[in-house]
């Protein structure tokens, strides 16, 4: 069974969700069910599975707010950083050490 949905047709969606959707998905949504011997089982299938797609390329991401690192991690950072400088520097010979 075979569910095909074609979005710029369709009067349910604004054209911003439109525009969204062919974006994402393309201006056709096609979906295929064949697990199950009965017809009317697979098209329940395919409708679910449409649906669901169709939910999938509506989703709007949020956006990621990015976030400042603690005080406490980066004075962290900047000691581990002045750690494995000592340690390179010790590993210097005694001519080069200035």
């Amino acid at each position: 069974m075979e569910a095909v949905f074609d979005v710029e047709a369709s009067t349910a969606l604004s054209p911003a969700q439109k525009r969204r959707v062919v974006a994402r998905s393309g201006p056709v949504l096609r979906v295929v069910a064949q697990d199950e011997r009965s017809q009317t089982r697979n098209r329940e299938l395919a409708l679910e599975r449409l649906v669901e797609q169709l939910r999938r390329a509506l989703r709007v991401e949020r956006r990621r707010v990015p976030t400042k690192p603690t005080e406490a991690s980066r004075e962290r950072r900047l000691e581990e950083k002045r750690r494995r400088s000592a340690v390179k520097r010790l590993r210097r010979g005694p001519d080069e050490r200035a």
